[in-house]
């Protein structure tokens, strides 16, 4: 059994690099190191696009579990050539694993990670109040719809562009870009006593 580690939704700097090609066709071989540093590499985004779009508990545990899992078995056919990387492969997986979540029960949603306020600060003050605009923003952010909540948070956490997201979900790029301005409208708005105090 794979072990994925339970990592907090918060997630450090973003690895740019994507795994090897050598290390990929190693796990196609089922060499059981190369399928550890192929978790180990993708897990913590998979865990946070996870945890933040289903909130925390065990049955993000249970999903990430999942992801590699179905990753591992459909590896042979992941073309590592293609236009795809492995880190989009890995969250449409996810992203169709919430999907089927959220089909199956209304999963209560928590708000996004704390995190995002910023981490340097100058006084006292300056810090309370980045923090408290983290907390509006967590919170705001779970008040979205679950399509325009996807689309912002693989947008603005993991960085992925219109055209992925597109792929990732099977819907047109026209649409991604309206969720994605729905949702930062919708924030607008939950936002604005707070953005205003700024």
């Amino acid at each position: 059994m794979i072990q994925v580690a339970a990592y907090p939704a918060r997630e450090p700097a973003p690895e740019t690099a994507e795994i090897d090609a050598d290390t990929l066709a190693a796990c196609r071989a089922g060499d059981p190191e190369a399928m550890t540093a192929f978790v180990r590499r993708y897990e913590r985004s998979v865990f946070a696009f996870l945890s933040r779009a289903l909130g925390h508990g065990p049955h993000v545990e249970d999903l990430a579990q999942e992801v590699f899992l179905r990753a591992l078995r459909a590896l042979a056919r992941f073309d590592a050539a293609g236009s795809a990387r492995a880190s989009t492969w890995l969250l449409t997986i996810a992203s169709r694993l919430v999907i089927d979540e959220r089909r199956k029960r209304r999963v209560p949603t928590e708000p996004l990670d704390e995190g995002l306020a910023a981490q340097t600060t100058t006084t006292p003050e300056t810090e309370q109040r980045r923090g408290e605009v983290g907390r509006a923003l967590s919170r705001a952010a779970g008040e979205l719809p679950d399509d325009q909540r996807d689309v912002f948070l693989l947008t603005e956490f993991h960085g992925l562009d219109a055209s992925d997201i597109a792929s990732m979900l099977s819907i047109p790029k026209a649409t991604v870009k309206t969720r994605l301005f729905r949702a930062r409208e919708h924030l607008r708005v939950l936002l604005k006593g707070i953005l205003e105090e700024t």
